[in-house]
């Protein structure tokens, strides 16, 4: 086979298996069954390995690496990774409220979101490739465990538009995951890990992405850094964003207004 076909069959196999993923991963609709799908990556597997120059950073194939790092390095985050307030009771709530109201103003609202327990990372993108991700940190500085987010397969490595953007998210482990690992570790006689949060931050400080992969980690993403680069003036806006670039984020949301003055 020559050069200029193997590039269109490969091109090809990307582009659809890209598109299985995410409608497994992301949007949880799978259109073929696991074998077609194990079937198609074999074959461009091949093709990738006797036209090596037609492998590309978004190719299904390069989600895990090949190299163990000695350790991770550093990354300043481009605008800082805040930490979430917590509110414990109605007075919490309404005091909340009412600092909104006096820093905004009467015209605003809220997004209602869950909150996933696992840990905050940063994916930055470069003309629609996922180029870095990190770890949240001190919320200045992080750690770059790209190699290990790459294994995540609901993170998209190329966007469905050519944008050039940095987004917030939440890595964890689910529950399936979560007691199969466990399992395992009881299995060898090792200690089990106390929670899905601790599991998981565990998962994205290995050192070797493979091992990274066994874990079976998923993620949402909430949030993009700076809405000013977008056009997006809200979070409810931002979030349609994420839907429409390919992100998975979590559909339990809800848009409600403020609470009542007393």
């Amino acid at each position: 086979m020559d050069l200029k076909k193997a590039e269109k069959l490969v091109a090809d196999l990307q582009n659809l298996l890209n598109q299985y993923s995410y409608e497994y991963y992301v949007q949880d609709k799978p259109s073929v069954p696991d074998a077609e799908y194990d079937r198609l990556l074999r074959e461009l597997i091949e093709y990738e390995e006797a036209f090596p120059e037609l492998k590309t950073p978004d190719s299904p194939t390069q989600r895990v690496g090949g190299t163990i790092l000695d350790m991770f390095e550093k990354v300043e985050h481009r605008s800082p990774m805040l930490s979430l307030g917590n509110a414990f009771n109605e007075d919490d709530l309404r005091d909340f409220d009412r600092k909104v109201r006096q820093a905004v103003g009467d015209k605003y609202s809220y997004v209602c979101e869950l909150k996933i327990d696992g840990l905050a990372v940063t994916l930055q993108y470069e003309a629609g490739y996922f180029t870095r991700g990190a770890t949240r940190g001190d919320g200045s500085v992080g750690e770059d465990i790209t190699e290990n987010l790459r294994t995540i397969k609901s993170i998209p490595l190329k966007l469905k538009e050519p944008v050039s953007i940095e987004v917030r998210g939440e890595a964890f482990m689910p529950k399936r995951s979560f007691e199969a690992l466990n399992k395992a570790k009881d299995d060898q006689g090792e200690e089990p890990f106390a929670n899905p949060r601790n599991a998981a931050a565990g998962s994205l400080r290995q050192l070797d992405s493979k091992l990274a992969a066994k874990r079976n980690l998923d993620i949402f993403l909430y949030a993009i850094a700076d809405l000013g680069e977008t056009g997006v003036e809200s979070q409810s806006e931002g979030l349609d964003l994420l839907d429409r670039l390919g992100f998975k984020t979590n559909q339990e949301r809800k848009n409600v207004h403020p609470l009542k003055k007393f």
